[in-house]
């Protein structure tokens, strides 16, 4: 499970480091996609397998066909060096506004990369006593 986050920079290649706390159940050889709200998402392996297979369950509809390419379109495999670190492809670099400083999040099943002034600026927790509020209807109670 990924939990936490880590602060890291992009070298002039577009490489940046696996923390080393994600590494291990990351592995050497990830998926990395589009993801929500500005940021990509990084799936190990085993994870992304079971998210395409989901994917795939998706209605035939203009909803569930724009999902599908979503994630599919710009999904890259992407393989850790000797040195921990993996190439972030130009174009999802662009697309999620990564320049310099990265943001990666643990978030259970996957790791989200941001970029810095977007993960300041997003307020991603939004107003959390109502979000808490509305987890009762599904099981979920603090």
């Amino acid at each position: 499970m990924f939990m936490g986050e880590c602060f890291h920079t992009l070298d002039p290649k577009g490489r940046i480091i696996v923390p080393s706390k994600f590494r291990e159940e990351l592995g050497e050889h990830f998926i990395l996609t589009m993801g929500l709200d500005g940021c990509l998402f990084a799936y190990p392996m085993e994870e992304w397998i079971q998210f395409v297979e989901r994917l795939r369950t998706l209605p035939g509809t203009k909803e569930g066909r724009q999902l599908q390419r979503h994630f599919m379109a710009f999904a890259a495999e992407v393989d850790v060096d000797k040195q921990g670190r993996f190439l972030i492809p130009t174009k999802l670099r662009e697309q999620a506004g990564l320049v310099k400083d990265v943001v990666l999040v643990g978030v259970l099943t996957k790791i989200e990369l941001w970029s810095k002034e977007r993960w300041e600026e997003s307020n991603c927790f939004g107003d959390m006593d109502d979000i808490a509020e509305h987890m009762a209807e599904h099981g979920i109670n603090f």
